[in-house]
């Protein structure tokens, strides 16, 4: 079966019939949602703490540490433009455009999102590593 996952659970048994041994069965692990979905729903969240419109610790199941710091300081800076530049932090409309994903090794995904504002598009790169059966951005680039 293609992408069949499975996860070894160690059980002892004592039979009357001799010494307690050790049974290992192998039982499905848990699978991640697709990272095409989890992509996309990255891809805007971190547009949006770009713009303003989101906080970091509202993504921060979904993301490392390294990229939790890394936001932080990106979405500062912005905020700092913004600051400079007399703009408030607005919700923007943004709507994802294409996505694509390619898988490079088991519990590893690449994507590029493309998020769109009524301006301009900005492409949104996601390092996904597969990590306690759940997606987790391990990288993030913002174009």
């Amino acid at each position: 079966m293609k992408g069949a996952r499975v996860a070894e659970e160690a059980h002892r048994i004592d039979d009357d019939e001799g010494p307690e041994r050790e049974v290992v069965r192998l039982v499905p692990a848990p699978v991640p949602t697709d990272a095409h979905d989890t992509a996309r729903a990255l891809g805007l969240c971190v547009a949006e703490v770009l713009t303003g419109a989101r906080e970091v610790d509202s993504i921060a199941r979904w993301i490392t540490d390294e990229v939790h710091r890394h936001l932080q300081q990106r979405a500062a800076v912005a905020a700092r433009s913004r600051q400079v530049g007399g703009r408030a932090p607005a919700r923007a409309l943004m709507r994802v455009g294409s996505v694509l994903v390619c898988r490079p090794a088991d519990g590893v995904a690449e994507a590029t999102v493309i998020v769109h504002t009524r301006s301009h598009a900005r492409a949104v790169a996601l390092r996904l590593e597969e990590r306690q059966g759940r997606w987790r951005a391990t990288a993030v680039g913002v174009l």
